[in-house]
């Protein structure tokens, strides 16, 4: 391929078709398509170890009221949930928010206001730690009292 055949490719402006030349034909024997890439069994993904440990946090951005049952299951099956409202109608939002303070109150959690039409729900075995930072609270480590 020439320089003016590479520049051009690089710019995007014609079709690089020298990418085959970067494969090798004997790596990809032995993998069927349908087979996933296997890792080191002792790493496992994200996903898997967070919700082994409960340590998962759902958000949810309902469109409508209709979308109220995805943050009630998540919620129902103690998954801390922050809900954001901003999206919606104020009416829908009225409607979502009530719904929440119910689901909360029903299963012994917490609803909290984290921000302009977001609010977090917290299932009864979660704790929230505040963000308040060391020089501000009362027992920190330089309070000279």
């Amino acid at each position: 391929m020439g320089s003016v055949r590479k520049a051009s490719a690089w710019l995007g402006l014609v079709d690089d078709n020298d990418d085959e030349r970067y494969y090798d034909d004997d790596y990809s024997e032995g993998t069927e398509p349908g087979d996933a890439w296997v890792t080191d069994p002792r790493v496992k993904v994200a996903t898997d170890t967070a919700e082994e440990k409960g340590r998962r946090i759902g958000t949810v951005t309902p469109d409508s009221f209709r979308d109220a049952r995805a943050l009630g299951e998540l919620f129902r099956d103690g998954v801390p949930v922050i809900v954001n409202l901003t999206a919606m109608e104020p009416a829908d939002a009225k409607r979502v928010v009530d719904f929440a303070a119910g689901l909360t109150f029903g299963l012994r959690g917490t609803i909290e206001r984290v921000a302009n039409r977001v609010f977090l729900l917290t299932p009864a075995n979660t704790e929230i730690v505040s963000g308040e930072p060391a020089a501000r609270r009362d027992d920190g480590f330089f309070n000279q009292s």
